[in-house]
């Protein structure tokens, strides 16, 4: 005979496994340190990449202009700006980055302990059916 609270637990837990179970469990691998330390470092990475891009961009809309007052700017002062406006642009972002991976890691652990508690009961249920029998 089929028991039905267990084979709706069961099914939950299989929905959980298929979907959200997969990236959860790849997250709470890791410690909290490595795994944010890890997503920091790619974090930092992409804003790099970003900002150059972003300061190609912005240079080539208007290179006629930058060009022609090349001579005429303090090379430095550029330089000190460039890598002012950088730093701003990485540290923010890698600030809302650790914030985003802290909710994300802290939601994976909560959701793994649900998880955990349902096989728990799962195996309860089994233990108690076989006592009966």
């Amino acid at each position: 005979m089929i028991n039905q609270d267990r084979l709706r637990l069961m099914t939950k837990m299989a929905a959980y496994e298929a979907d959200e179970g997969k990236k959860n469990m790849a997250i709470a691998s890791y410690f909290r340190s490595d795994y944010m330390g890890l997503q920091i470092i790619k974090s930092i990475v992409c804003a790099t990449i970003a900002y150059l891009i972003i300061f190609g961009l912005f240079i080539y809309y208007d290179f006629e202009t930058f060009m022609q007052d090349i001579y005429k700017m303090d090379l430095m002062a550029f330089g000190k700006n460039v890598l002012f406006y950088y730093v701003i642009f990485v540290v923010s972002y890698s600030l809302i980055c650790y914030i985003v991976y802290s909710v994300r890691y802290y939601k994976a652990k909560k959701s793994l302990k649900k998880y955990y508690n349902r096989l728990k009961q799962l195996s309860a249920m089994y233990d108690l059916e076989k006592r009966k029998s």
